[in-house]
């Protein structure tokens, strides 16, 4: 694919008629520095560095199949890791199962971890949407951020696998996840999940879809979960706020990049006008269940989470956001290497546990006032 296709004039609802002179790209044949913006603290840098060695190639110079295929940053993390010389970084977890849900129209895959914690009934369970823009990456990818999930609340995480652009355009990523979180809620015993004990996280392009599962949740009369973590989320369509301008060109999201994802992932202009895609102008989001957001600060989406928290408390959702300083988009899943990825993942794991202790929220009823827009899947 051509990244410079006709799709390019997509942006313009944007505001990104100006989209290349805003984004300052450095002299041909020179390198990027491995932290361009000169912020990172002095262990994301080392990391930012590792990532650098690998040669990854800007993947919005590539098509979809060929970003597939670059390093990231979890290869990043495993290399850092040796360099450290942990040579067993992953978090202990009970088990984990890969598995297709019998969801519909489409089956997915997913991957269940289970904790180490034994229950004596039906466990917690987190269903939880890997990031990647809806182009990239996948549960492997994303596989430390679910296990630390698992460990830090004492739940069950599953993974789920979701359609991608540019093969299935939006809202097939979207409409995914819906049907993910309703198989959940409806075949929680046959994983041994507590169904009235469900929440819903997610990472980047993931964190938008985690928080619209639960607006699908709220429209479609399911039970709500118990709470909705989105970690660095996409929650607008404004590529001119203040972090996109301060971190155009930061590693490993920069605004290039976000350009090539809607690009890659959207139908046309009218997808921007969508709420789903733009939460942040668009949404109702109000009903619904505690929202747990996490931000890095060097990151064109740190706007976006400050935005979304201003928003959930104007529409009475209870929230709470941690901002990470020093520390780039991606900073999550870095537990082996970071310091401040354990905090967070600490962080998010303790107000889980909090929200599974809290009495079940009452499923809101359907609106009667326009139809569902995203169908209730038939299981």
């Amino acid at each position: 694919m051509n990244n410079l296709s006709r799709r390019g004039a997509l942006m313009l609802p944007l505001g990104l008629a100006a989209f290349t002179s805003a984004c300052v790209q450095p002299p041909a044949g020179t390198l990027m520095p491995a932290d361009p913006s000169g912020r990172a603290d002095p262990e994301m840098r080392a990391l930012l560095e590792t990532f650098a060695r690998l040669n990854p190639r800007p993947i919005e110079t590539l098509s979809a199949v060929e970003a597939r295929r670059q390093p990231s940053m979890a290869d990043a993390v495993r290399a850092r890791a040796l360099e450290l010389a942990n040579t067993n970084p992953m978090r202990v977890i009970g088990s984990q199962e890969d598995m297709t849900l019998n969801t519909v129209p489409n089956p997915l895959i997913a991957r269940l971890y289970r904790p180490v914690v034994n229950y004596a009934g039906p466990v917690p369970l987190i269903v939880y949407f890997h990031g990647g823009g809806w182009v990239i990456a996948n549960i492997d990818t994303y596989d430390e951020s679910a296990r630390a999930l698992c460990v830090e609340s004492g739940a069950m995480v599953l993974s789920i696998n979701y359609r991608q652009g540019p093969e299935v355009r939006f809202p097939g990523a979207h409409d995914d996840a819906n049907v993910a979180y309703a198989w959940a809620v409806r075949n929680a015993a046959s994983i041994n999940a507590d169904p009235n004990e469900i929440a819903i996280a997610g990472e980047s392009a993931g964190g938008n879809l985690a928080i619209n599962a639960a607006i699908y949740a709220r429209e479609a009369g399911l039970p709500a979960p118990k709470a909705v973590a989105a970690i660095y989320p996409v929650g607008g369509v404004d590529l001119n706020t203040p972090s996109y301008q301060q971190f155009a060109n930061a590693k490993p999201l920069n605004k290039p990049m976000i350009q090539w994802f809607v690009q890659n992932y959207t139908r046309g202009p009218q997808d921007l006008q969508d709420p789903r895609l733009d939460l942040i102008g668009k949404a109702d989001l109000s009903r619904l269940p505690p929202v747990i957001l996490v931000n890095a600060e060097i990151d064109p989406l740190a706007d976006d989470g400050a935005r979304l928290e201003q928003k959930f408390r104007s529409s009475g959702t209870p929230v709470i956001r941690r901002a990470y300083a020093g520390v780039t988009h991606e900073f999550f899943g870095a537990d082996p290497v970071l310091t401040k990825a354990k905090e967070a993942q600490s962080f998010v794991g303790a107000e889980m546990r909090r929200a599974f202790d809290a009495p079940p929220m009452p499923a809101a009823p359907p609106r009667g006032r326009r139809p569902v827009r995203r169908p209730a899947p038939a299981m």
